[in-house]
């Protein structure tokens, strides 16, 4: 779908809501609608034409890569919000949307305008981007891709020896050459007592025998972004980490077999919950089980025990249980998903291999 396309859907739900005039202030949110990551504020009148504002370091980008929108320069000197809320008034805004404004922007905002009502319309926005298109599901597919090539090549070099910001250097570095413009995160490769911190990062620390090693990794591709987990055992697992890692991979096998559009998102969250507790590891998965991805890394939908968000079909979201057990290590193990009506299609494709001699 084309951003013109984008921008007529949030029109008739602007109407909807009698909303005279949206700004859009999100980064990521600007790039949904134009197609240009690098413009400073949007402005989507219900009647009218649609304008950028863009600084004059994007301009020249702006004027070849952004569609469906008149650009406005913001010159050396200008103020962004004044040429805001010139144009505005010129509209002659009496309900006007937003997705996110700082204090200072309201404020300043509030006092030029006078008696214009002030409206979040972050939802509506939401409505539209939770739901993947064709061109979006395509270039994350891709993305996805990249990112099982990264995890294909953590298979190939963990092991005792290597230290955690080597092989993140190694696993970057293959997603990079294969076509990735970056990456959707920091990537994380933690070993050993640090494998039970979720958000673990990686550091200088050197992998040992019996060490588990969660690598959390996420190829962006053209803006999209994607996300997978594995987890390995360098050596002979111990039957404590064994039945942890069996634990958890079974519960995210049972989650995604239960994804399908129209089911609610926290009784996905309660199948793997309630299979890690009945192993006597309920206390130690301590996040939500998964959330949507697009243009952000984290986005709508929610799966936790407190999401009244129901699936919908289109929606990209991951599945990542884990076990994390102070002083001993954790196991994370995830997917990126693509909603279907009936069931899934796995997007991320890289083996659940554990155990590294």
């Amino acid at each position: 779908m084309n951003p013109e396309d984008r921008i007529k859907n949030l029109s008739d739900l602007m109407e909807s809501k009698a909303i005279d005039c949206l700004l859009v202030s999100n980064a990521k949110n600007i790039e949904y609608f134009t197609g240009f990551e690098g413009g400073s504020s949007l402005l989507i009148p219900r009647d009218g034409e649609n304008v950028l504002f863009v600084y004059g370091v994007n301009y020249e980008a702006a004027k070849v890569k952004a569609r469906g929108v008149f650009m406005k320069l913001v010159k050396h000197g200008e103020i962004l919000v004044e040429k805001i809320a010139e144009m505005l008034k010129a509209h002659n805004v009496h309900r006007l949307g937003f997705d996110s404004l700082t204090v200072s922007t309201y404020l300043k905002l509030k006092e030029r305008l006078g008696n214009v009502n002030f409206e979040d319309a972050s939802s509506i926005i939401w409505s539209l981007r939770r739901i993947k298109d064709s061109d979006e599901i395509s270039l994350m597919k891709k993305a996805a891709e990249l990112t099982s090539l990264g995890m294909q090549k953590a298979l190939e070099i963990i092991k005792a020896g290597i230290s955690e910001r080597e092989a993140a250097a190694e696993i970057e570095y293959v997603m990079r050459k294969n076509g990735s413009d970056g990456v959707s995160f920091d990537t994380i490769v933690s070993s050993g007592l640090n494998s039970a911190y979720p958000h673990g990062g990686c550091g200088d620390r050197v992998m040992k025998e019996g060490d588990f090693v969660v690598v959390d990794i996420g190829a962006k591709y053209r803006s999209y972004c994607s996300d997978m987990t594995r987890t390995f055992i360098i050596g002979k697992p111990s039957p404590r980490q064994l039945k942890i890692y069996e634990t958890v991979r079974k519960a995210q096998r049972l989650a995604v077999e239960s994804v399908r559009a129209g089911v609610e998102a926290r009784e996905i969250d309660h199948i793997a919950r309630d299979f890690i507790s009945r192993a006597g590891y309920g206390k130690y998965f301590v996040h939500g089980l998964g959330h949507g991805v697009g243009l952000d890394i984290h986005e709508p939908p929610t799966l936790s025990l407190y999401s009244k968000d129901i699936l919908s079909e289109g929606n990209v979201v991951t599945i990542e249980p884990g076990v994390y057990i102070p002083g001993f290590g954790g196991v994370r193990i995830e997917d990126t998903v693509l909603v279907l009506s009936r069931g899934v299609e796995k997007l991320t494709k890289a083996p659940y291999i554990y155990q590294h001699e």
